[in-house]
C-alpha cells in the first residue's frame, strides 16, 4: 500500500483510544488527556472495559459498543490483544489505526513476529492502515490533532517530521518548541509494519500546509517505494534527512574491495543524494536546514564572500567552508576599487573582507551594499564579535540598511546573505533585529557556513535529479544473452568466481574495454600463449579459492617470452602452494602488459546492498585502494550526467582533469564503463558483486588490468532487486501504421531531451495548447527533466520514433496505489490523421493494463475534437471536469492483464 486511506489517519473526523485509562501517568491516560486538551472538533471515543467514563467523557466497554466508527484509532493495550481489535475496528469500518503497544517482534522475539503477522493479517481485508507499533503517536497540531504520549503539545506550522523512534521524536519536539518550530505534522512510526517513509512522502509531497519535511531514519524498507517517492517529494519542496547508525558496518565481511569500500551508510547516502534529498548529521542541523531551504533561494555556486569586523570569525569561516568543499569567492578588481572608497587603509583587501574592528553601522552598510554586486560570488556571510565601539545591533542595523541598498537595483538578482552575530548577552538585540528583517542569523561563523553548505549541496541534489544527459552514444552494445550462456555454465560447475577470461568476456559483450587475456592450464601451454604476443605479458595464478592473487605472489609483471614465462610458472606454484596450500590450482592468466606509463590506476564495480539492491562505486584504484579510502557510489541505473558527477565526487577527479604536463585523461570514457556497469547490473542478476582494479585511463583511453565477478543463483530478476527501477528494454517494439509506415516504439529516455525539442519544434501551437493546456513555444528545462527523466515503476512514455526524430509520445502517470493513472498524447503534426494518435494510445493502455492498474483517465480540452473523438472511440467515457468548464475528463475502466515487477 501506499497513499490509500491515509485520509483517515492524518485528516480524520473522529478517534477512538483503545485502552483508555484514568489511572495517572500511564500511556492511556495521557493520549486521552493529549487528545481531549488539544482542540480536535471531532468526537473523542475512549474505550474501557472498566470504567464509565475517562477524563470526563463517556466511554464505552468495547470497539462493538462505540456509538460510530471511528476514523481513527489509537490502541494502547496489550500486545496479545492487539490484533482481535484491529479485527473488530475493520469490521466496525474503521481505516486507520496508531499501535503504541511494544512487543511485536522488536529484537527478533518469535512470539512478537507472530503477533506482528496476526494484525497485519487483521487489517489487510479491510484496507486498513496501521502506523506503528512501538511508536509515540501521530500528531497534526493544526486540526488540533495530538494523539501523542509526549509531554508538550507540538506547535503548528509547516514542517512534516517524520521519524521511527519515539525517542527521537520526543527530544526533537521539546527542542523545537522551545525556539517556536511549529509542525504540519508529526508522525511517529516505531516497527513500520504498514505505514512507511514511502507511505508519508507521497502524502506530504502533496499536502499543501507542508512546506518542508524532515526525516529521522534508522532504516528503509521497500527502497524501491522509498526511492520513488522520496524523488516525487523532492522535486515539490524540501526533504532533510537524519540518518542514524553511521558506523560502518558489514563491510568486513565483504571479499572484494568494491564490497569492502561500499559500506552501509554510504550507501544511504548515495540513495538520499539521488533522490534530490539533502543529508544533514545533528538534529540542530536538521532544523537549522530546513529553515534555511524554506526561505533561501539555492545559490549558482559553492564560492562564499566572507566579511567581518575581526579576523578571528573569518578564519573561522573560511576554515569551515573549505573544510565542507566550498570556495571563497576571488572579488573583482571594481569590487577591490570599491570598497577602498568606503573601508579604511588597513582592510584586508581581499577575501575575506575584515572591515576592522572599529566599524560602525554606516561601515557596515555600505561594505554589504557593494559585496551584493560582486559577481564572483553566490552568496554573503557578514560577521559580527561585540566590540566598545560598535554594538552588534548597530552592525545589524547595517547589514539590514545594506541590503535594503544592494537589492533596490533594477535587474539584479539578489544574493543570499547569512549573518553570525557571536556572542550570547551583548548580541541578542541584534539577532533580534536581524530576524524581523527576515535575514538567516547564526551565534557562530561556523553554523552560517554549515547553512551556505546545505543550500549548496541542495542545488547540486536537485540539479543532478533535474539534468538532461546528451543523447546517447552511438554504437555503444550490450550482449546480455552471451554474458548470461558463461554464468550460467560455472553456476553448473559450483563456481561463486569468474576467472579472468570469462570475466574479459562479460566485460567485452558490454563493451567495457579490458586487455587482451588467456587461459593456460600448465606452465608450458602459458609459455606457447606467451609466445604468441609481441610484447611483455603479465602471469597470473587461476585458482577459485584464491580472490586477491598478489596477497599470495600469485601475479608477475613484465615478463618477455615463453622461456621466462614458463620458468616464473614454476616458481609462481610453488609460492602458492606454500602460502596457501588448500587453494585449488586451475593453471594460469596470460595477460598483455600495458603500457601507459602516465595512466592513473582507478577502481569501477558494483556489490549489492540488501536494502537498495546493486550500487555502483569509482574511485581511486590499486592496490591500496582501502587505504586511499576515494570512492563516490551511486545507485543504477546510471546516464552520462549521473557517472560525470559521481567521477567528480572523487578526489581523484582533480589528477583526471590533468596536472602539469599531464593531459587530461579520457572521463567521457570512464563515464561510458560506469553506464555500463549499471547495465550489467540490471540484465545480469546472477552478479552480486563486480571488481574492476585496476582500471587505467589516461589521455588514450580507458583499459580495465584485471577485474572480477561474484556470481550466485539468483533470487529476483535483474531490474527487480534495483531501488531504480532500469529502463524497461522489454517494452521496445516496432509500431505499424495503417499507411504502411513503421516506426520503432520505445520508452523515453533522460537522454531524448533534444529529440523532444525538435517534436516540439514541429508542432503548430494549437497542438500544443491541447497538450499543455496554454500556449507553448518550447519546453523549459525543468518541464524537459521531467517529461524525459520519468520513473519507470510509476510513469511510462512511449514515444514512436523514425530516421527524422520523433513523431509522436504517449504517457500515462499512475498513483502511488496503481488504482489510476492519467495519460497524455501529442503528436506531431504533420503526421496527425496517419493513424499515430490511434496507435499510440493502444499502446499505452497496453502498458497501463499490464501493470494491473485500474482505470485511465484524461483531461481534453472542449475545444479538441480529434481528441474527443479518439478517447470514445477507444471505449472512454465523457464526463463534466470537476473545476474547469473549458475541459473534459474521459475515463477508461481496464481489465488488468497481471502485474509486473
Amino acid at each position: 500500500m501506499t497513499v490509500r486511506n491515509l485520509e483517515f489517519l492524518l485528516a480524520p473526523r473522529s478517534v477512538a483510544v483503545v485502552g483508555a485509562s484514568n489511572r495517572p501517568r500511564s500511556v492511556g491516560e495521557i493520549v486521552t488527556r493529549n487528545l481531549l486538551r488539544g482542540g480536535f472538533s471531532g468526537p473523542v471515543l475512549p474505550v474501557n472495559p472498566h470504567d464509565r467514563s475517562v477524563s470526563g467523557v463517556l466511554a464505552y466497554p468495547g470497539v462493538a459498543d462505540l456509538p460510530t466508527a471511528p476514523d481513527l484509532a489509537v490502541i494502547v493495550t496489550p500486545p496479545d490483544t492487539v490484533a482481535e481489535i484491529v479485527t473488530d475496528l475493520g469490521a466496525r469500518g474503521t481505516r486507520a489505526a496508531v499501535i503504541l503497544t511494544a512487543g511485536f517482534g522488536e529484537g527478533g522475539r518469535e512470539q512478537g513476529i507472530a503477533r506482528r503477522q496476526g494484525v497485519l493479517n487483521a487489517s489487510r481485508p479491510h484496507l486498513l492502515r496501521i502506523v506503528g507499533p512501538n511508536c509515540l503517536g501521530i500528531a497534526v497540531p493544526g486540526a488540533g490533532l495530538n494523539a501523542t504520549f509526549a509531554h508538550i503539545p507540538p506547535l503548528a506550522g509547516d514542517i512534516a517530521l517524520l521519524t521511527q523512534s519515539g525517542g527521537m521524536a520526543v527530544a526533537m519536539l521539546d527542542w523545537a518548541t522551545a525556539r517556536g518550530i511549529g509542525f504540519s505534522a508529526i508522525v511517529s512510526m516505531g516497527d513500520m509494519i504498514d505505514v512507511d517513509f514511502g507511505d508519508l512522502l507521497d502524502y506530504f509531497a502533496a499536502d499543501a500546509r507542508t512546506k518542508s519535511i524532515l526525516l529521522y531514519v534508522e532504516g528503509i524498507t521497500h527502497a524501491r517505494k522509498f526511492m520513488s517517492a522520496a524523488r516525487r517529494a523532492a522535486r515539490a519542496k524540501p526533504v532533510i534527512v537524519v540518518k542514524a547508525g553511521r558506523a560502518r558496518e558489514g563491510a568486513a565481511a565483504a571479499a572484494s574491495h568494491t564490497g569492502a569500500l561500499a559500506g552501509a551508510d554510504a550507501v544511504y547516502d548515495a540513495a538520499f543524494r539521488r533522490a534530490g534529498m539533502l543529508r544533514v548529521v545533528e538534529m540542530e542541523e536538521l532544523f537549522d536546514a530546513a529553515a534555511t531551504l524554506s526561505f533561501m533561494s539555492p545559490p549558482k555556486g559553492n564560492r562564499l564572500v566572507i566579511m567581518s569586523n575581526g579576523g578571528g570569525p573569518a578564519v573561522l569561516a573560511t576554515d569551515a567552508l573549505i573544510e565542507a568543499g566550498g570556495r571563497l569567492a576571488a572579488l573583482a578588481p571594481t569590487t577591490i576599487e570599491r570598497l577602498d572608497a568606503v573601508l579604511p587603509s588597513t582592510w584586508s583587501r581581499g577575501n575575506p573582507v575584515d572591515i576592522i574592528g572599529d566599524a560602525d553601522s554606516t561601515r557596515y552598510a555600505r561594505a554589504t551594499s557593494i559585496l551584493l554586486d560582486e559577481p564572483n560570488a553566490d552568496a554573503v556571510l557578514v560577521a559580527n564579535c561585540p566590540t566598545a565601539v560598535s554594538s552588534p545591533l548597530e552592525a545589524a542595523h547595517g547589514l539590514v540598511d545594506g541590503l535594503q541598498q544592494g537589492n533596490a537595483r533594477p535587474g539584479e538578482t539578489k544574493k543570499n546573505v547569512l549573518a553570525a552575530w557571536m556572542g550570547e548577552t551583548a548580541a541578542t538585540e541584534g539577532r533580534a533585529h536581524l530576524a524581523a528583517a527576515g535575514v538567516a542569523q547564526y551565534d557562530t561563523p561556523e553554523r552560517a557556513v554549515r547553512a551556505f553548505m546545505h543550500l549548496v549541496r541542495y542545488r547540486e541534489n536537485q540539479a543532478l535529479l533535474m539534468e538532461t544527459p546528451p543523447p546517447r552514444a552511438a554504437g555503444v552494445q550490450s550482449d546480455a544473452r552471451s554474458a548470461a550462456a558463461v554464468i550460467a555454465a560455472a553456476l553448473v560447475q559450483g563456481r561463486e568466481w569468474l576467472d579472468a577470461v570469462e570475466v574479459a568476456q562479460v566485460l567485452g559483450w558490454y563493451d567495457i574495454p579490458v586487455v587482451r587475456t588467456g587461459r593456460a592450464h600448465s606452465a608450458e601451454e602459458a609459455a606457447t600463449l606467451a609466445d604468441q604476443h609481441d610484447g611483455n605479458v603479465a602471469l597470473k595464478i587461476q585458482s577459485r579459492d584464491i580472490v586477491h592473487k598478489s596477497d599470495v605472489g600469485g601475479v608477475a609483471l613484465g615478463l618477455r617470452g615463453g622461456a621466462a614465462v614458463r620458468a616464473e610458472a614454476q616458481a609462481m606454484l610453488a609460492r602458492v602452494q606454500r602460502a596457501q596450500p588448500a587453494a585449488r590450482i586451475d593453471g594460469f592468466i596470460v595477460q598483455d602488459m600495458v603500457a601507459r606509463p602516465a595512466a592513473i590506476e582507478l577502481i569501477a564495480g558494483f556489490t549489492v546492498d540488501p536494502t537498495f539492491g546493486p550500487v555502483i562505486l569509482f574511485g581511486h584504484g590499486g592496490t591500496a585502494v582501502e587505504v586511499l579510502a576515494d570512492k563516490s557510489l551511486e545507485l543504477p541505473p546510471l546516464n552520462t550526467a549521473l557517472a560525470l558527477a559521481q567521477i567528480q565526487r572523487t578526489r581523484v577527479y582533480r589528477l583526471l582533469k590533468g596536472f602539469r604536463d599531464r593531459s587530461p585523461c579520457d572521463i567521457d570514457g570512464l563515464a561510458a564503463v560506469l553506464v555500463q556497469l549499471g547495465q550489467l547490473a540490471a540484465d545480469l542478476p546472477e552478479i552480486v558483486e563486480l571488481d574492476l582494479n585496476p582500471l587505467l585511463a589516461d589521455a588514450a583511453g580507458v583499459i580495465v588490468l584485471d577485474g572480477r565477478i561474484r556470481i550466485r543463483q539468483p533470487t529476483s530478476s535483474g531490474a527487480a532487486r534495483m531501488a531504480i527501477r532500469p529502463y524497461p528494454k522489454d517494452l521496445e517494439s516496432t509500431l505499424r501504421l495503417p499507411d504502411g509506415s513503421t516506426w520503432r516504439l520505445r520508452p523515453i529516455r533522460p537522454e531524448d531531451a533534444e529529440a523532444l525539442h525538435a517534436l516540439v519544434a514541429r508542432t503548430r501551437p494549437e497542438d500544443l495548447r491541447f497538450r499543455f493546456f496554454r500556449p507553448v513555444k518550447e519546453l523549459s528545462p525543468q518541464l524537459t527533466a521531467q517529461l524525459c527523466q520519468i520513473d519507470y515503476d510509476r510513469e511510462m512514455a512511449l514515444v514512436a520514433e523514425g530516421p527524422d526524430g520523433f513523431a509522436g509520445v504517449a504517457r500515462i502517470y499512475a498513483d502511488p496505489d496503481r488504482a489510476k493513472a492519467e495519460f497524455a498524447v501529442l503528436v506531431r503534426s504533420d503526421l496527425k490523421e496517419h493513424g499515430m494518435g490511434w496507435a499510440l494510445m493502444q499502446a499505452i493502455i497496453g502498458v497501463a493494463r499490464q501493470r494491473g492498474i485500474g482505470e485511465i483517465f484524461g483531461d481534453v480540452m472542449q475545444s479538441n475534437r480529434a481528441m474527443l473523438e479518439l478517447s470514445a472511440a477507444l471505449g472512454f467515457h465523457k464526463e463534466a471536469h470537476p473545476d474547469d468548464h473549458d475541459l473534459v475528463r474521459v475515463r477508461l475502466t481496464l481489465t488488468p492483464a497481471g502485474t509486473d515487477t
